[in-house]
């Protein structure tokens, strides 16, 4: 990765994809030896979204997003639920039919179910469901209104 950043070191894609990359070994890795994997992938990611936001779609948004809503918090992290929030609400507005802002901004808000849900009607081309942004109704709620899995008992 360092060698595609100093051929263009004028371009933020590869300091998106090194964040990326940092941030899924920061994932595989895990416990508190993945922090300082995380804290290089923020760190990329910002660096990534000053040259410039728009990048491979918004992926910047996308990966501070997921990095910030699964990095725990003060003290022992930068995790904010908040700020995950609004990176993956950008991330939503600038790919609204992307699967990963879709499935992210489902994990995050506790419904990976939906998440899931809509990832795979993205996958089969349906238009995206919004959480709210002005988009068309979820695909993923059964006729009552409720989503796919509320209600139901779990084995």
């Amino acid at each position: 990765m360092q060698r595609l950043r100093e051929i263009w070191p004028e371009r933020a894609e590869p300091l998106v994809w090194e964040g990326i990359v940092l941030a899924s070994w920061a994932g595989a890795k895990g416990g508190l030896g993945a922090l300082k994997l995380a804290k290089q992938a923020r760190d990329q990611l910002l660096r990534a979204e000053q040259i410039d936001p728009s990048a491979l779609n918004g992926s910047v948004y996308t990966s501070l997003g997921s990095l910030y809503y699964q990095v725990p918090g003060w003290p022992l992290g930068f995790g904010d639920d908040d700020k995950a929030r609004e990176y993956l609400e950008k991330a939503l507005t600038m790919n609204p039919d992307g699967i990963d802002p879709n499935f992210f901004y489902g994990d995050r808000t506790g419904r990976l179910r939906q998440g899931r849900c809509r990832a795979r009607a993205r996958l089969a081309g349906a238009p995206a469901p919004g959480p709210g942004l002005g988009r068309p109704r979820s695909p993923c709620r059964n006729r009552k209104g409720a989503t796919h899995g509320e209600g139901q008992n779990r084995r």
